[in-house]
């Protein structure tokens, strides 16, 4: 982790920091607090300490991830050499930011599915180069982090059925992943009962409003065959709408919005003597 945290660093530093170096030619020592600017769930301390650890900047955390932030709340305090400090403070920061955003968001839309026994996940629309910390805030936000990539999880989409039935697609890959769940993408009652019977193990219904959702869902327990598999909506589901989802009887519901849709969560870092 450090390889790519130290990877984002470079980007903001070049070939160095001109303002500090100018002011600060030898080490001055400084302490400094790293407070937070609004409510929500805090995520990215894990990440900070590792950050503050490899520049020897010594450090007292007040919260750890997962903690519900007030505005004001101190969340770390750090003594150390000045130039250390700046050098990381917009790093630590952005990760403190990003990362609490999508943590609130995504416990703020667990809490409203959970009454009804469904756990929300995240997609694959997250920022190039901070996944992995992407999809941690979702679990840190009390979701599911869904699959990291295309090699951690059989997902047959609309796209490859434009070459298969759904029947034969879960067919091969079940045969060529013996042992791994296969999911597959499907729009139809008919469509879901091929899927079920074929062998996956979990559908995932996409862009259907929740009434279609529940009538498919129904059509597969009026079948028996709705205990064989785990349901998954997605598509077009948002804060907004995603109670009347979560009341389908599905078992996940996916949403882009965790990463695409997220915001910020505001921090700041004070130095002092």
């Amino acid at each position: 982790m450090i390889d790519k945290l130290l990877e984002f660093l470079a980007e903001d530093l070049g070939r160095g920091d001109v303002t500090t170096e100018s002011l600060f030619p030898q080490p001055v020592p400084a302490k400094a607090r790293i407070i937070s600017k609004a409510e929500g769930v805090l995520a990215g301390a894990d990440e900070v300490r590792i950050l503050l650890d490899h520049f020897k900047l010594a450090h007292r955390f007040r919260l750890e991830d997962g903690a519900h932030l007030k505005t004001g709340d101190l969340v770390v305090e750090i003594e150390g050499d000045i130039r250390e400090m700046l050098k990381v403070e917009r790093l630590l920061l952005n990760i403190l930011g990003r990362m609490s955003g999508i943590a609130t968001l995504t416990w703020r839309l667990a809490e409203v599915c959970r009454p009804y026994g469904v756990r929300v996940m995240g997609t694959r629309k997250t920022t190039p180069g901070f996944r992995v910390f992407e999809k941690r805030a979702i679990e840190i936000g009390g979701g599911l982090p869904h699959r990291m990539g295309l090699y951690d999880g059989v997902l047959i989409k609309d796209n490859h059925l434009a070459f298969r039935g759904v029947k034969e697609a879960v067919e091969e890959a079940r045969l060529k992943n013996p042992g791994r769940k296969i999911e597959v993408e499907v729009s139809t009652a008919e469509d879901a009962a091929e899927a079920a019977s074929a062998g996956a193990g979990i559908i995932m219904l996409d862009n259907l409003s929740p009434g279609d959702a529940r009538e498919v869902i129904e059509a597969l327990e009026r079948q028996g065959l709705r205990r064989a598999v785990e349901i998954e909506l997605s598509g077009g589901i948002t804060a907004e709408n995603i109670e009347e989802y979560a009341k389908t009887g599905a078992d996940y519901i996916s949403l882009g919005c965790l990463t695409t849709g997220s915001g910020w969560l505001d921090f700041s870092m004070k130095i002092v003597r």
